[in-house]
């Protein structure tokens, strides 16, 4: 790594805080939706052990998006030291890392929400579990989006 003054000493620093928000931020809505969600399994679990497989949808859903942070993150990181970088790049890198981080931890409360909810709610009527697979997709698009947003920022 060389230092320029388009890249003064510090600035590798935005790059390694961006890659740390997207891997950090992802994993805590990925941990929040698993944790809601299981516990509404388990509460619905003593009424109906059949409907345990088909109401892990939401722990599924809510895993992929730490998927999406450790990806921002690897890319970020394979840029930190490779010559030709500003810190201008740095810093796009951190708002990267931020993007997907940020959105993926807000589509991980919805998911957590909505999963706890939708597996009690599917155990007394099942025909709500079509409704909750819906609502669980919109909650997580919003995670994919903030994944779009960071590939399009790194890459453009």
């Amino acid at each position: 790594m060389s230092i320029s003054p388009e890249r003064p000493i510090y600035s590798p620093f935005f790059s390694v805080m961006g890659a740390t928000s997207a891997m950090v931020f992802s994993s805590m809505g990925a941990a929040y939706g698993t944790a809601k969600s299981g516990v509404g399994i388990a509460a619905m679990a003593i009424m109906k052990p059949e409907l345990i497989m088909k109401s892990v949808v939401p722990v599924v859903m809510a895993g992929i998006l730490a998927i999406y942070g450790v990806v921002v993150a690897v890319l970020i990181a394979n840029t930190i030291n490779k010559e030709g970088t500003t810190m201008a790049k740095d810093l796009t890198n951190m708002g990267a890392g931020l993007s997907v981080g940020l959105s993926a931890m807000a589509a991980g409360f919805a998911i957590g929400i909505v999963g706890d909810a939708g597996v009690r709610g599917t155990a007394q009527q099942p025909k709500l579990f079509v409704g909750m697979v819906l609502m669980l997709i919109f909650a997580e698009v919003l995670g994919l989006y903030g994944l779009i947003t960071a590939l399009v920022m790194m890459y453009a």
